[in-house]
């Protein structure tokens, strides 16, 4: 496995090794000690699973607030995402600051997104799923987010007019978003 630092400290982009041949592949999606060896030592405990049916559904930018803020593991099983990681750390030299990489089917990369972070993608293609793992549960009370279009941010999103919840057209900017994270 490959494990690149991305700008951000903290987010790494994962890429696994893939057997390939005449009938398809094969690659461990996940595995405890290589990530161990890699310096990634999360507890992840739950597992999520997104489908998305149309290409420019937004989901996010979505976080926990502390003490259940998460870790966040993700890969696209299949179709593809423009995924977005957003430095939500008060005391933070990249405070503000996001990264974007494209997860795919075919590259079949994964994306590593610590705590004090917010993330959230947008879908490149028609029936895309998006799998995560998470070190800490779904915390209704804890649970927040930023506008995706916040022009403070700048995000460079493939859309202008994504398909958004109800939740995530609402979300705050980010000057007026609660952050616990330094």
């Amino acid at each position: 496995m490959n494990v690149a630092s991305l700008r951000l400290s903290g987010v790494k982009l994962l890429e696994p090794v893939v057997h390939m041949d005449q009938r398809g592949f094969f690659l461990e999606s996940y595995n405890e000690s290589l990530l161990q060896r890699n310096g990634i030592e999360h507890k992840f405990i739950q597992d999520n699973h997104s489908f998305s049916k149309e290409p420019e559904v937004l989901r996010g930018l979505h976080y926990q607030l502390n003490p259940k803020a998460q870790v966040k593991l993700i890969w696209v099983v299949t179709g593809a995402i423009y995924d977005v990681v957003l430095d939500i750390r008060r005391s933070s030299p990249t405070f503000g600051q996001w990264v974007a990489t494209i997860l795919s089917e075919h590259n079949k990369r994964q994306l590593l997104v610590p705590r004090g972070f917010a993330h959230g993608f947008c879908t490149l293609v028609p029936n895309t799923q998006v799998f995560y793992k998470v070190d800490e549960y779904y915390s209704p009370e804890n649970d927040r987010g930023i506008l995706w279009s916040d022009p403070a941010l700048g995000i460079d999103w493939p859309t202008s007019s994504p398909i958004l919840s109800d939740k995530d057209q609402r979300h705050p900017l980010l000057k007026d978003a609660e952050l616990n994270f330094e």
